[in-house]
């Protein structure tokens, strides 16, 4: 299977069989990796990753896993460019393609805008567009989450049960992109998902009916419901995970001041500070099988979002799914960047 020259933006653009080709890639990099042997695929390549919010696991997972495979990979951030001048994603993308051989961003933090980014990019670039995590999807993540979860079952994972859940965090309102692409791409990869939010958490409507179509099309269950034990209830995974309201969010990428954007931040604060019993505990994991898992893509608020011995206990594969975002990010590059000459 030829991957080489593909963007890479959301799973839902890739077949199943596709996904699969980059796990089996992902699985054959990690056996190197641990076995301490170099896999030099990507010698002298340059990919540009351009942080538009913060990142530990996805920067550094790039970051060497370029080194890795032989590649260089260039950290940039917009206020050091002429991105914070109005230079433009047409432009971004034409000069950065004609430079390099990827191009990998992460615009998370403003709903409606960064997918959106992304695309313009990737229509005027030369060279394959990564997502590491826009407003609708987190496809880098979720292929680690959906590694990760065959890793620790055997490999077939059909029938089994995920709930994604939101829980309270009090820190920011963090984005809605992990939840969406894992009920996206879970349901596609024959899972029954559950999704459980308060009142005022739902997530995007494109995502929502990407989930429904997937699991009609797989066979599986797709539910949403409005409590944690529900959706914990025989599951096999667990993935609590804090995101804001999407309505105040779109108030905040309108607002026209930063007194504005504080007062909105506030009250998507306060609206999450309602509903603080929505923790994974102990007694919550109970209501799950005995042997399921928890899983977050990190960092966790601890204390909020789960207790120190749900994330630290026996059932916790939270760092063996880190981990597996460097595998992961070596084989989405391995698989789509390529040598020139392009034309």
């Amino acid at each position: 299977m030829n991957l080489k020259g593909r963007d890479y933006i959301e799973t839902q653009d890739f077949s199943a069989d596709e996904i699969d080709f980059l796990l089996s890639k992902a699985t054959e990099l990690k056996a190197a990796f641990h076995r301490g042997e170099h896999r030099i695929e990507l010698p002298h390549q340059t990919v540009y990753l351009l942080f538009f919010d913060k990142s530990t696991r996805t920067r550094n997972a790039f970051e060497a896993g370029a080194t890795q495979l032989g590649a260089h990979a260039h950290f940039l951030e917009p206020s050091s460019l002429q991105i914070s001048h109005g230079e433009t994603a047409k432009d971004t993308g034409i000069i950065l393609g004609q430079m390099g051989h990827g191009i990998a961003i992460r615009h998370d933090l403003i709903p409606e805008v960064g997918n959106r980014y992304l695309r313009e990019v990737a229509e005027h670039a030369e060279v394959p567009v990564i997502n590491m995590q826009c407003d609708i999807d987190h496809p880098t993540q979720t292929l680690a989450d959906l590694m990760t979860i065959r890793e620790h079952f055997g490999g077939d994972v059909r029938g089994k049960k995920i709930a994604v859940s939101w829980a309270y965090a009090p820190s920011y309102a963090k984005p809605l992109s992990v939840p969406q692409g894992l009920i996206t791409l879970m349901t596609r990869m024959g899972l029954n998902v559950t999704l459980a939010h308060p009142p005022g958490f739902d997530l995007m409507k494109r995502p929502m009916e990407f989930a429904q179509a997937n699991a009609k099309e797989a066979g599986v269950n797709f539910e949403v419901v409005d409590n944690m034990d529900d959706a914990f209830a025989d599951a096999d995974i667990v993935y609590p995970k804090s995101w804001g309201a999407y309505d105040l969010m779109l108030q905040k990428r309108d607002a026209t001041s930063s007194k504005q954007i504080d007062a909105i931040e506030q009250d998507c604060l306060k609206l999450n500070a309602n509903h603080k019993e929505w923790i994974c505990d102990e007694k919550l994991m109970k209501r799950a099988k005995s042997d399921a898992i928890y899983m977050h893509c990190l960092p966790a608020d601890r204390g909020s979002e789960v207790t120190d011995a749900v994330i630290d206990g026996p059932q916790s594969i939270v760092f063996q799914e880190a981990e597996n975002r460097l595998h992961t990010a070596k084989a989405i590059m391995a698989c789509t960047m390529r040598e020139r000459p392009f034309k």
